[in-house]
C-alpha cells in the first residue's frame, strides 16, 4: 500500500501568482531550501514559448530573487529537463549553469533523475533522464546522507584483512545513493497523478528535503505546481512556500495538503524498488522476441 503522509510543519503557505511579483514580498536570506522544476519553454499549457535567450533571461530573474531569500547556509536544486526544437535538444540544465555560476554558488552535484517512461522518440533516442543542479550558497552548508541512504549491495560483506579483520566493512545504515536516481514519473497510473501535466514525484523531493534541511527549515518552491515539493517538506516537518501563477494548481495543491492533514493523502514510498514485470529482460524472453522479428525462410521438401 502506499505511505499514508503525517501531518504537516509549523505552516505551508501556498500562495497563487507570479513568483517574480511575490519573491521580493520574501524576507531575505529567510529560506533553507529551493527546489523547484520550472518550465521547460516547450509549450504546456501554463507557459508562453519564447525565444530560448528570453527564457534563460527570465530564469536567471527567478534564480537572482531566489539567491536573495537564501540563507547562507542553504542550497538550490533547479530540477529541469531538454529545450526542445524540431530534433534538436537543449540541456537546460547546460543552458542555465552559468546564471548560478555567476552569482558565486557552488555545485556540489549534477543529479540524474532516471525514469522508463515517456515519449517515443524517431529522429533521435527517447530521453529517459532528467537532471538536478544542486548549489550551495557557500560552503558552509547542511548536508546529512543517512536519511536517505539505500541498501548496501553486499551487506554482509566483511574485512579479511587487519586490525578490523571479520567486521563489517560497509556502513550498517546503508550506502550512499548516488548522483544517479531512478524513480517512476508520474504518468496516468501512478498513485500521485493530478491534472498536471508534468507533475514530479513526491520521493525525489522527499531526499532532497532529507538531506539538505533540518526539522523546522523552510522549503521555498517558486514554480509550485500542485504543491509536490510543500507536500514532501510537511510530510517530513518542514515549513514550505509554494508559488504558482496557475489558480487551478494552487487549489490541487491546497486539497493534496488537506489530504496530507487528514492522513488520506497517498504517495509512492521513498524506499520502494521501482516495479519490474516477471520475464521482463530475461534471455529467454529476449530471445524469443529475435526470433519473431527474424524473417521467415522457406524449406523446400
Amino acid at each position: 500500500m502506499p505511505t499514508i503522509a503525517t501531518p504537516p510543519a509549523e505552516f505551508v503557505d501556498v500562495v497563487p501568482g507570479n513568483c517574480l511579483e511575490v519573491l521580493p514580498t520574501l524576507g531575505a536570506e529567510t529560506v533553507d531550501l529551493i527546489v523547484t522544476s520550472p518550465p521547460y519553454n516547450i509549450g504546456k499549457e501554463y507557459e508562453k514559448r519564447v525565444r530560448l535567450e528570453d527564457y534563460i533571461e527570465q530564469q536567471r530573474q527567478v534564480i537572482e530573487e531566489c539567491f536573495r531569500v537564501l540563507k547562507p547556509t542553504g542550497s538550490m536544486c533547479w530540477q529541469v529537463g531538454n529545450w526542445v526544437k524540431g530534433a534538436e535538444i537543449v540541456p537546460l540544465d547546460v543552458a542555465l549553469f552559468p546564471v548560478f555560476h555567476g552569482l558565486g554558488m557552488k555545485c556540489r552535484n549534477r543529479i540524474v533523475w532516471h525514469f522508463e517512461h515517456g515519449l517515443h522518440c524517431s529522429k533521435r533516442l527517447s530521453g529517459r533522464h532528467e537532471t538536478i543542479l544542486w548549489f550551495t550558497k557557500s560552503g558552509s552548508y547542511k548536508f546529512n546522507v543517512d536519511p536517505i541512504r539505500v541498501p548496501q549491495k553486499y551487506p554482509t560483506k566483511r574485512h579479511f584483512k587487519g586490525p578490523r579483520i571479520g567486521q563489517l566493512s560497509c556502513n550498517p545504515l546503508g550506502k550512499n545513493p548516488g548522483d544517479v536516481w531512478i524513480f517512476p514519473n508520474v504518468k496516468h497510473n501512478h498513485i500521485e497523478k493530478t491534472e498536471h501535466p508534468c507533475q514530479f514525484p513526491v520521493e525525489l523531493v522527499e531526499r532532497l528535503v532529507l538531506s539538505l534541511t533540518e526539522p523546522g527549515d523552510v522549503v521555498l518552491d517558486p514554480f509550485g505546481g500542485v504543491g509536490t515539493a510543500a507536500v514532501a517538506a510537511a510530510m517530513h516537518g518542514r515549513s514550505a512556500v509554494s508559488i504558482d501563477v496557475s489558480k487551478k494548481y494552487t487549489r490541487i495543491a491546497l486539497e493534496r495538503l488537506e489530504r496530507l492533514r487528514s492522513g488520506t493523502l497517498r504517495t509512492r514510498p521513498m524506499d520502494r524498488p521501482v516495479y519490474a514485470p516477471n520475464g521482463a529482460g530475461s534471455t529467454r524472453r529476449r530471445d524469443r522476441m529475435v526470433r519473431l522479428l527474424e524473417p521467415r525462410t522457406e524449406y523446400s521438401a
